[in-house]
């Protein structure tokens, strides 16, 4: 039974890397949505439906239930599913139910892609320019700095294409739920994880009410901000380890 393990944005699967080295699991897999490190196809629909039945095609190939792990918008696109093909997953874990809440307001960087002419000046910059560059703009808003220059290798053109329609469409359909009730996601066991510095992800009190809709537990990760899985990684992997055992 895979952990499966999916990143959002503007990221590559390498945002991971320093967690997976922590893990003591030989059965992991990272899944990279169509622009997000991986191609992204002429016609592919990058919208919060398009990468839900993209990740559900991917998990359905394992022929097995997985325990599926999200971060930043992918962890929405975990969530996704669980709400609508339960029986593809064993136990999820996600740290963007912040999204769910009714009260949820999107960051100021999400509203400037949601932005036409605004949201194309900015991947045109921020994709723009040596990887270098790229790697400090994410060091500067708080990606661990061992992790940052992997992730900028992977930013392109078509990462920033993919943002905008992804946002858009999130603009376009409210809070990213797809029309069914987040009560749905506790079919399976879920774990919520709350990185108390985490300042795009919703508030406090927003994230702990969705998880309890969802019938998730709360890991608090006091402290540490969006991008949790690279400053302490050890940490993070224990919190996984513990929940899947509690699973099993």
């Amino acid at each position: 039974m895979p952990a499966v393990f999916v990143h959002g944005n503007p990221e590559t699967a390498a945002v991971w890397d320093l967690l997976l080295a922590e893990l003591a699991r030989p059965d992991v897999v990272c899944l990279s949505p169509p622009g997000f490190g991986a191609p992204l196809p002429a016609g592919f629909p990058a919208t919060h439906a398009g990468y839900r039945d993209w990740l559900v095609a991917e998990l359905a190939a394992f022929g097995e239930p997985v325990d599926l792990v999200g971060h930043d918008l992918g962890g929405g696109h975990v969530v996704n599913v669980v709400l609508s093909r339960p029986e593809l997953v064993r136990s999820w874990v996600s740290d963007a139910l912040g999204m769910y809440d009714p009260g949820y307001e999107w960051h100021e960087l999400a509203r400037r892609w949601q932005t036409p002419g605004v949201g194309e000046a900015d991947v045109a910059a921020r994709f723009g320019g040596t990887a270098a560059d790229r790697a400090a703009v994410l060091v500067e808003r708080g990606m661990g700095e061992a992790v940052a220059a992997r992730v900028a290798a992977g930013q392109d053109a078509a990462m920033g294409r993919a943002v905008l329609s992804l946002y858009r469409s999130a603009a376009a359909e409210g809070v990213p739920g797809l029309g069914l009730p987040l009560e749905r996601a506790a079919a399976r066991p879920g774990l919520a994880v709350l990185a108390t510095a985490d300042h795009v992800a919703g508030t406090e009190e927003q994230r702990r009410c969705s998880a309890a809709r969802a019938g998730a537990r709360v890991a608090v990760l006091e402290g540490l901000g969006h991008w949790w899985m690279t400053h302490e990684p050890a940490r993070a992997a224990a919190v996984l380890t513990g929940f899947w055992a509690s699973v099993s």
